[in-house]
């Protein structure tokens, strides 16, 4: 499993739950985006191949919605960012219940913060 570090310059809301500080104003994303907190919390509550498997569903489904925004809407960064996805849905691909500790949890949570307020809020008004 290969977790790239994550510089998380914005720390980690605590309870873990989005908040309008993430919002990109796209209703569907920022939708997304409160479900992957949800599946990242649930987790983190229950350490189960059930949950595992629901936090790459929604990863997977909100990767796919955004990265179809941004082909529709030629967004130049698209390449960039799909590889970021891509990344992160390996290492969630390759989590095993025993993988599931705090330190692939808090990178999780750093991996969500750092990309939506760094990576995601470069798209805000580009997608349509």
């Amino acid at each position: 499993m290969s977790m790239t570090p994550v510089n998380n310059t914005y720390g980690v809301p605590e309870p873990f739950i989005w908040n309008d500080s993430f919002a990109v104003f796209y209703e569907n994303l920022d939708n997304e985006h409160k479900q992957l907190f949800q599946a990242v919390f649930a987790l983190a509550n229950e350490n189960s191949e059930g949950s595992i498997k629901n936090l790459l569903d929604v990863t997977v489904n909100h990767f796919n919605d955004e990265e179809g925004m941004m082909v529709k809407n030629n967004y130049a960064s698209y390449k960039d960012h799909k590889k970021m996805h891509d990344n992160f849905v390996a290492v969630l691909k390759s989590l095993k219940t025993s993988d599931v500790n705090e330190k692939i949890l808090n990178w999780a949570k750093d991996w969500l913060v750092e990309h939506i307020k760094t990576t995601d809020f470069k798209y805000k008004g580009l997608l349509g």
